[in-house]
């Protein structure tokens, strides 16, 4: 009979697994979120646009510029703009877009070269310091506490002035003047990094101190560095249009955009526009470098995703 009775009670349906929902959250890795948030950007996309045509032009200069740069038409010299020469000439008859075009490679040159110079140098001084600590700390910081205290020109001025001009030249200058402000960027962070629990673990297993370093405390101030070049970027640039429209950047006849607003100043009063091509090149160039460096900043800072 009660084999019967418990026959007759119908078994209870069995709970299906829970599974996750097709359209459920996903797990989203640290680097996979600052992407996201650095598209949904739209300043900082438009940055990153400008930034990739300017990249485009300096590498195509010899199929986009309508003349060789350094074409000279005495008879043409000052000719206001028209539809062969769409900026004008300048006071030697030579094509002013094409010239701002060749430009471009020097700007984007002396930008980027000397971010990577100055960077590693000043990463490297930095962590060092922030690691280490004791007198090579005091040693390394006050080195980098006495070079601030030059304004960013009268650096470059100085070290041009013992190197002398040329490109390499310039970019070294310029490299040697932004290494301290990363040295300045890198020893924060490594201060605090260097005593926390996974560094003490790493240390406690016989980890040596370069791995340690390269392992565990550049990973951790990499963001703060990529947003820190990609606005010096833009700073030295406009730090190498500086020295060039002094007269101590890339030698002539090599077309700069510091050195042609120096000459379109002496005509300023007769030919305006002599000035305006180099002028807005330089001035969208910084700008899309800046925004850039503002989206990188607003997508790995976790308060800015908030």
């Amino acid at each position: 009979m009660m084999a019967q009775a418990e026959a007759a009670i119908p078994a209870a349906p069995t709970a299906p697994l829970p599974t996750e929902p097709a359209g459920g959250p996903q797990l989203v890795s640290q680097r996979q979120r600052a992407l996201r948030s650095f598209a949904k950007n739209r300043t900082a996309v438009v940055g990153l646009v400008l930034i990739l045509l300017i990249l485009l032009v300096a590498v195509a200069a010899p199929l986009v510029a309508p003349y060789d740069p350094i074409d000279q038409s005495v008879q043409e010299r000052l000719d206001p703009p028209s539809a062969a020469h769409p900026l004008g000439l300048d006071d030697r008859g030579r094509d002013i877009l094409s010239r701002v075009i060749y430009g471009t490679r020097i700007a984007l040159q002396v930008g980027v070269f000397s971010v990577l110079l100055g960077g590693a140098l000043g990463t490297a001084i930095g962590i060092v310091a922030g690691y280490v600590g004791g007198k090579v700390e005091s040693a390394l910081m006050r080195l980098t506490d006495v070079l601030l205290a030059f304004p960013d020109l009268i650096t470059g001025l100085l070290v041009l002035a013992v190197l002398g001009p040329g490109l390499w030249k310039m970019i070294i200058a310029i490299g040697l003047t932004i290494a301290p402000r990363f040295a300045r960027i890198a020893y924060g962070p490594t201060l605090a990094l260097k005593n926390k629990e996974f560094v003490e673990a790493a240390r406690s297993v016989g980890v040596g101190s370069g791995s340690i370093l390269r392992r565990h405390i550049l990973p951790n101030v990499a963001g703060d560095l990529l947003v820190f070049a990609s606005l010096w970027t833009a700073s030295a640039i406009r730090l190498e249009a500086s020295l060039s429209f002094i007269g101590l950047g890339v030698p002539l006849p090599t077309p700069t955009w510091g050195q042609m607003i120096r000459e379109g100043v002496v005509h300023l009063s007769v030919v305006p526009w002599y000035s305006l091509g180099p002028g807005v090149a330089l001035l969208l160039t910084v700008l899309a470098f800046n925004l850039v460096g503002d989206g990188f900043r607003d997508a790995l800072d976790p308060k800015s995703r908030a």
